[in-house]
């Protein structure tokens, strides 16, 4: 209850038609992009189910906006049971804060780090978007354990509903502190418009081929 509460006081009053705007490009541009991403992801279910036999595609509870939990759809791109083997690579965390990660982690699959690179791992999160769990623009949907440590800045994240791409995106990714992309994510909560969310939606392309922080 923390995070609903948290996230609703920090949000902004925007015009209703900004939100009805960015319901209606998440619909037309995401279920268009989920469609022409089929063919990718496909290929990329049959590479994994190659590799390790087991099933290609990961259901992962995240939080969304306002603290309503979803399962965000992606690619797998670790062994079986790697959750389990956390523990033994927690050494290697590379990040500060309450976020996971690893440039080279051990768990990954064959196939894993080079669908993370690409980001093709994430494509499926198009079906989140048209399902109304996410939105095209928006802070990336934390997990609900990293969400405990938030404080109240890091809480206003949740006002907004949690996207494919953002600022973080599009500004260094994993390369960030964790306390660089909370501010990311405030100031996105704090300033959004329907044409900022167009230009970063043209931003992230680029970001994307560059592979900047993409681990």
């Amino acid at each position: 209850m923390q995070a609903v509460a948290g996230s609703r006081s920090a949000q902004r009053s925007v015009p209703a038609t900004w939100w009805a705007i960015k319901r209606l490009g998440d619909l037309t541009v995401g279920s268009a992009l989920a469609l022409a991403c089929m063919p990718i992801v496909a290929l990329a279910a049959l590479g994994v189910v190659a590799v390790t036999g087991g099933s290609p595609f990961y259901l992962q509870e995240r939080v969304g906006q306002h603290g309503r939990r979803f399962k965000l759809f992606k690619l797998r791109t670790m062994v079986k049971d790697a959750h389990a083997m956390r523990h033994e690579v927690m050494h290697l965390n590379e990040v500060d804060g309450p976020v996971f990660k690893i440039r080279d982690d051990p768990r990954l699959h064959k196939l894993g780090s080079f669908l993370r690179r690409t980001s093709i791992d994430e494509l499926p999160n198009f079906w989140n978007v048209v399902l109304g769990h996410m939105s095209l623009v928006g802070p990336r949907p934390a997990l609900p354990s990293e969400v405990e440590h938030y404080d109240e800045r890091a809480m206003s994240r949740l006002a907004v509903p949690q996207g494919v791409t953002c600022l973080w995106q599009i500004r260094g990714r994993s390369g960030v502190s964790f306390e660089r992309w909370m501010e990311f994510d405030s100031e996105y909560a704090a300033t959004w418009t329907p044409l900022r969310d167009v230009s970063i939606l043209l931003r992230t392309v680029p970001a994307v081929l560059r592979r900047n922080g993409a681990h």
